[in-house]
């Protein structure tokens, strides 16, 4: 008997680990730079630049980018601003267990600094990542059998996920943005930050495209000195070539903006009055496909004894693949600041997952929106200032017939957010949260690994009795059934009258030895 194979291709996913260190440094002002006088805010974000793994230590270098506006203490006090990069290196341990690929993901830093004198400020960063690991794997599993004589075969019907595609890969982004006229000109950038949302990814034939936006904040000083900021939002559209792929298929895809850059361009009229914004979204894909498919999970004959062996294997059935959104509203009572606030100049926002539980619905999950703004103070001596909080939420990632041994990928991010003055003492915050999921539920199954046919025993089949009267227990199955007593499913089914493979407990059937001369 030979068997007939199909090779599955899949990834096997290992435990994430979830890892937090700390960078402190003292960092001295250049001498370009004039004195501090007061830190107004600081912002940081990291970048993991290699991942190597050495012995059971996974290594993982980068570098932490900061940027501080403070405002100098010099005979005419106005805003400045500090950038710069630390290099970090962090071993985390990892237990055993081979995979062949590390990856980083859903990144999220805490930065403060402090002012130790003038020429000098203390910087702290807490960094927050979760590293995944997976391998992939090809399994051949069993879907018939060829045999010169009669078989019986079991079936099972399956929607089997199976991998297409995976790989890395870049999307330049290059757009221009025209300062409007109630904005003064760039003389010098104090401060840019450029992020990435509404990311829309869809399947193409052949290609992933891509739609979303860039949020672009730029405070700078004019050519006379005076202070001013702009905030956009820059839409963008691309694709990515990806051979073989189809709409109907399904993904799973992590991205970060990296490398970004703002430079300031000449306008027609010859004023520095255009930015120019530049972004690297980098996509690691996995690109699946479903495939349904009849596995062999037991045979028999009549003629011959059919000795066979088995493995346990474990394929996936895709359960979900959501993209949700959960909608956050909270007024936040800040006396701090009252009659401080004149306008709210940018606001940014990260998300921390505190709990996450598997429940009959879904996922629930309890997390916190770390908050932190830029506002405008009626005070020409010390004109900005910043607030940093948290508002906490919960959100049901809903997933009908959920099972308790489902394995998901998570990633998360803020798609809007928005802070507005509510009063004298308080604010309010709006935002939503974006939720991309991929859920599988595993396929446990007992693989066929080869088939060896024996002769019938003559001896041990005339002690089998010709007729069997047999009343139904829990557990029960027509196949198995017909296996045991050497007769078929549908020979029972005829003598018994049965519409349907189906019985139950406490059914009384009458089971009739095959090819007896009875029948």
């Amino acid at each position: 008997m030979e068997l007939i194979q199909k090779q599955v291709h899949y990834t096997q996913e290992g435990k994430r680990t979830f890892d937090q260190f700390y960078l402190d440094e003292d960092l001295n002002v250049p001498d370009t730079k004039d004195d501090v006088k007061q830190i107004i805010q600081g912002t940081a974000s990291a970048k993991v630049e290699e991942i190597r793994l050495t012995e059971n230590y996974l290594r993982i270098s980068g570098k932490l980018y900061y940027q501080i506006l403070y405002m100098t203490d010099s005979a005419e006090t106005r805003p400045a601003a500090l950038e710069g990069k630390l290099p970090f290196e962090e071993m985390v341990y990892m237990d055993s267990g081979e995979m062949t690929e590390y990856f980083i993901q859903n990144i999220r830093v805490e930065f403060t600094s402090t002012l130790v004198h003038s020429r000098k400020l203390s910087i702290r960063a807490m960094v927050e990542m979760e590293i995944g690991r997976e391998k992939l794997e090809d399994e051949a599993t069993v879907i018939d059998v060829e045999a010169p004589i009669q078989v019986y075969r079991k079936k099972r019907r399956v929607n089997l996920l199976e991998l297409h595609t995976t790989k890395k890969d870049t999307y330049r982004i290059k757009e221009e943005i025209t300062l409007p006229g109630t904005k003064e000109s760039v003389g010098q950038v104090l401060l840019s930050n450029i992020s990435s949302r509404k990311l829309e990814i869809r399947m193409g034939q052949d290609e992933l495209r891509l739609s979303g936006e860039l949020l672009v904040f730029c405070m700078y000083l004019s050519d006379e000195g005076k202070t001013d900021w702009l905030e956009a939002s820059v839409p963008y559209e691309g694709r990515i070539e990806c051979t073989g792929v189809t709409e109907e298929m399904y993904y799973h895809v992590q991205n970060s903006l990296d490398d970004t850059l703002m430079d300031v361009r000449l306008d027609e009229d010859g004023e520095m009055r255009i930015l120019g914004i530049e972004g690297t979204l980098v996509l690691r894909m996995n690109i699946y496909q479903e495939e349904e498919l009849e596995l062999l999970e037991d045979l028999y004959s009549l003629e011959q004894n059919c000795r066979f062996d088995t493995r346990e294997a474990v394929y996936e059935e895709l359960l979900i693949q959501n993209h949700s959104k959960c909608k956050v509203s909270e007024r936040l009572s800040l006396p701090e600041l009252k009659d401080d606030v004149l306008q709210i100049c940018h606001s940014e926002g990260t998300v921390q997952m505190e709990h996450m539980e598997q429940i009959e619905e879904g996922i629930q999950i309890e997390g916190i929106l770390h908050l932190s703004f830029l506002y405008l103070r009626a005070d020409d001596e010390m004109p900005f200032g910043s607030w940093q909080g948290m508002v906490p939420f919960s959100w049901l990632l809903e997933c009908p017939g959920i099972t308790k041994d489902a394995r998901y990928n998570l990633a998360y991010h803020v798609e809007q957010l928005s802070v507005n003055l509510a009063g004298s003492e308080a604010v309010e915050v709006k935002a939503v949260l974006a939720f991309d999921t991929f859920m599988r539920k595993p396929v446990f199954m007992q693989v066929i690994t080869g088939v060896e046919p024996e002769p019938l025993s003559m001896e041990e089949m005339e002690k089998r009795p010709g007729i069997v009267g047999y009343m139904v227990k829990n557990g029960d199955d027509l196949w198995d059934l017909a296996k045991k007593y050497m007769t078929t499913e549908e020979s029972i089914q005829e003598m018994n009258g049965l519409e349907s493979d189906k019985i139950k407990a406490g059914d009384k059937l009458l089971i009739f030895k095959e090819n007896m001369s009875i029948l």
